[in-house]
């Protein structure tokens, strides 16, 4: 018998098994929010937390399965016990992690409330002339990713 069949009989099977943090419930969800210049949350306790994943919205309580989370540009809503605060982020990720504490790192977030809705469809505008009128190929992609921010910011700004 070669090395590798004895090797491959020795190993047991590994037996998985699937936990959550149930034990970090009592506590809540942590949320710690952050962005290069600033804290916006640091060590929260928070109800829920809605974030604009690239793999879809989704609704973040205590307890949840850890994961992490690349943010596509959208809103990251956060529930308090008595109040609710929506952000504008343009990108970033969300970490969960097994003990209930949430991590949010965006490249940008503003509040929602602190958006024209005139100046975001003005901006739309210009940027979809652009768009049309790029010379180039990095002109076109530029003008691209700022249509797609600026409809998100213009989507949340209609829904708050």
């Amino acid at each position: 018998m070669n090395f590798l069949a004895r090797s491959v009989r020795a190993v047991r099977p590994v037996r998985m098994i699937r936990s959550y943090a149930t034990e970090a419930a009592s506590a809540g969800l942590r949320l710690t929010f952050a962005v290069p210049h600033q804290t916006i949350f640091k060590d929260v306790s928070v109800t829920q937390v809605n974030i604009a994943a690239v793999s879809g919205d989704m609704g973040i309580l205590a307890s949840h399965v850890p994961s992490i989370e690349q943010l596509r540009p959208g809103v990251v809503e956060v529930i308090e016990a008595t109040t609710t605060k929506k952000f504008f982020v343009s990108g970033g990720f969300a970490t969960m992690n097994p003990d209930s504490t949430l991590n949010i790192n965006a490249v940008e977030a503003f509040p929602v409330e602190e958006f024209s809705p005139e100046t975001v469809r003005h901006n739309l505008a210009e940027a979809q002339r652009l768009s049309n009128s790029a010379a180039t190929e990095e002109e076109k992609l530029a003008a691209k990713i700022e249509i797609e921010v600026l409809e998100s910011l213009q989507a949340a700004i209609l829904a708050k």
